[in-house]
């Protein structure tokens, strides 16, 4: 069975072209790399409806794994996870937590990120905020292919394993 998955870079700078996107590539080889059909980051500015909307857009085309990069810390344009929360019907904490333990491993500052995770019950998707550097984008990228099939499979209707 394909699966389809998008990567949503959120970045005022880089949807003003003012900034090269350096962390969306970085997710989309490693989502190829798992297995799925990915197409190149979509780059979409700050903001909650911009998030929100862009990972609506994505699920009405097919992506059933979702991945954000940027807009998961404190500054006061990052809201992924606000618009995040706009789209998701349940939360996934354990994947949030253990990306930010992950994080704060490799840097203390890795227990800023706000991000989120959780599924989209009626498109069967699941949904995860990664923060916006490269290093978090390649460190947090294993976390989420360890679960992402299960989680997809069980969305479907999928027996435990």
């Amino acid at each position: 069975m394909e699966r389809y998955a998008a990567v949503i870079t959120v970045s005022d700078r880089g949807a003003a072209g003012e900034r090269v996107d350096e962390s969306g590539p970085v997710a989309v080889r490693a989502l190829r790399a798992g297995g799925f059909l990915c197409g190149e980051a979509r780059i979409v500015p700050d903001g909650v409806d911009s998030v929100a909307g862009a990972l609506r857009a994505a699920i009405a085309e097919g992506a059933r794994l979702l991945v954000t990069t940027g807009g998961t810390g404190v500054s006061p344009r990052d809201q992924t996870p606000e618009g995040t929360a706009l789209v998701l019907t349940r939360d996934i904490p354990g994947i949030a937590e253990e990306l930010r333990r992950v994080g704060t491993a490799g840097k203390p500052a890795g227990m800023l990120s706000r991000g989120r995770a959780g599924v989209v019950d009626d498109a069967g998707a699941l949904v995860v905020n990664l923060p916006g550097s490269p290093a978090a984008v390649a460190e947090g990228m294993p976390v989420v292919l360890s679960v992402a099939v299960h989680v997809l499979d069980q969305l479907a209707g999928g027996d435990h394993r």
